[in-house]
């Protein structure tokens, strides 16, 4: 093994360390507070790693896993996220329950799942990624935090997403074994060579492959009509795990499946473009509809989620008939927006949840400005950020997808995605109209009272200046991601 495949393998060895040591740990010490750090001292090692780690020369550094900066950026946020989940699951957990180191054994296989789905260029690490990522998942969204009374709710939400997502692992892989049985490869990069070799283009099988791997990716970023499963998780589980799903979960499988329908030459199929096409329309409309009746903010973001993979979609598709680069670029800022977005929020959600009750009824919400000006600021900020306002990242987030959108001629998709962007505005008002109402007393024992834990305010500040940042003066990024997009 040459250096170079060992320093761009580094990143996934401290990974795996970091779990065997918290496991140990775990195993033998139960002290919260030490899990809890060491699991963040890795998290921060294995990003720290990629100063290290040259991104320009790709790298096939095993059969299985492929280093580039496309892979790099998306693994670095994974791990930025997992980092954050970390740090804000300490008070929240502390305040829940005694047996918490179990979570951080979970939270660090997820990641690694999501990482060595990050890299994927092989059918074989995409599904072994998946499902660590997908069954580290089930437990977590188990995990036993609340009251006796309220148990059900996590258990609920657990099921629920075991039983979707158990389905959607099975028509990929299905699905999988169709495509090979007909093309005798499993690299995404040789199944265009092997299709046309074989001459079976045209063929049904071939078809019904790929529509089954399409179905259980929908399952996976909770599109329309696969998306049934979405807000019952995202009540259920406890908020970091909530903020884990809504960011890490879906970042990873937006960026193995970009590249899966890129590298494949996908979109020569209208067939599977036309799907595509209703997938994102249904989402960016129902999605938005739906949250416009929600009482409960976790409800609200799960709807709200549906609708920006929704505009994420017209990006995918708008590959098809746009430079490749353009879309790379595109849905790597929109997903970097849209992850920051989330885990400012949710960090807004725990740090009223730390005192043992979770609050996330937008009635809950009513005079926050008045209550603690320092979470309201920032959940109004990334509220404005999710409506895609001008001077913050979502906005230009938007405009990447909207620039993309017209490149592609995607006239209808725009029209949903203007009307869809409307609705989105109203119920994002509704609670800055919640936070922003005058209340006659502070109560002392009120929840937005408690002081926050340092490492939750270093998440409230980095999250929101990143927010602005990148709304206010976004070329660093943009030029990062043109070099990301140009070596793709």
């Amino acid at each position: 093994m040459s250096t170079d495949v060992l320093i761009d393998l580094l990143q996934v060895i401290l990974l795996t360390l970091t779990t065997v040591v918290v496991m140990l740990v775990a195993g033998f010490k139960r002290e919260h507070g030490l899990v809890n750090i060491l699991t963040s001292a890795g998290l921060a090692a294995s990003l720290l790693v990629f100063v290290f780690i040259d991104p320009v020369l790709p790298l096939q550094a095993t059969e299985l896993l492929y280093f580039d900066e496309y892979s790099l950026f998306f693994s670095g946020l994974i791990i930025f996220g997992a980092l954050v989940v970390s740090i804000l699951a300490y008070p929240y957990f502390e305040s829940h329950n005694k047996l918490n180191e179990e979570f951080y054994i979970l939270l660090m296989t997820a990641t690694l799942g999501a990482v060595v789905l990050a890299c994927s260029t092989h059918f074989v690490s995409f599904f072994i990624g998946m499902e660590m990522l997908g069954i580290s998942l089930y437990a977590m969204i188990a995990y036993p935090v609340h009251a006796d009374k309220a148990a059900k709710f996590p258990l609920e939400a657990a099921l629920k997403y075991l039983i979707m997502s158990g389905l959607a692992s099975g028509l990929i892989l299905f699905g999988i074994a169709l495509l090979y049985a007909l093309t005798g490869t499993m690299f995404f990069s040789d199944l265009a060579p092997a299709i046309e070799a074989q001459d079976v283009a045209s063929s049904p099988v071939l078809m019904t492959g790929w529509l089954m791997i399409i179905g259980g990716i929908a399952f996976k970023l909770s599109l329309v009509p696969f998306h049934i499963w979405t807000p019952d998780v995202y009540e259920g589980a406890p908020v970091p795990v909530t903020a884990f799903l809504a960011t890490v979960s879906k970042a990873a499988m937006l960026a193995v499946t970009l590249r899966l329908l890129l590298v494949s030459d996908a979109f020569q199929y209208d067939a599977l473009m036309l799907v595509l096409t209703v997938m994102a329309a249904a989402s960016m409309m129902l999605g938005n509809f739906l949250a416009l009746l929600q009482a409960n903010v976790k409800r609200l973001f799960a709807y709200s989620s549906i609708a920006h993979l929704g505009y994420l979609l017209v990006v995918i598709i708008a590959a098809a008939s746009v430079p490749g680069m353009l879309s790379v670029e595109s849905m790597s800022f929109y997903v970097a927006a849209y992850f920051i977005m989330s885990l400012g929020g949710f960090a807004v959600i725990s740090a009223l949840s730390n005192s043992g009750k979770e609050l996330d009824m937008i009635n809950d919400y009513q005079g926050l400005f008045w209550r603690n000006p320092w979470l309201a600021a920032v959940m109004i900020t990334v509220l404005f950020s999710l409506a895609g306002i001008p001077l913050t990242a979502g906005f230009i987030g938007k405009f990447y997808v909207f620039t993309s959108g017209v490149e592609g001629s995607l006239w209808f998709l725009l029209t949903m995605l203007i009307i869809g962007s409307a609705i989105g505005l109203y119920y994002y008002l509704r609670i800055i109209y919640a936070i922003l109402q005058p209340i006659k007393k502070v109560s002392k024992q009120d929840p937005a009272s408690k002081a926050i834990p340092f490492g939750t305010n270093a998440v409230l500040a980095i999250t929101t200046i990143f927010v602005i940042y990148l709304g206010v003066y976004p070329m660093p990024m943009i030029e990062i991601l043109q070099s990301l997009a140009a070596s793709f």
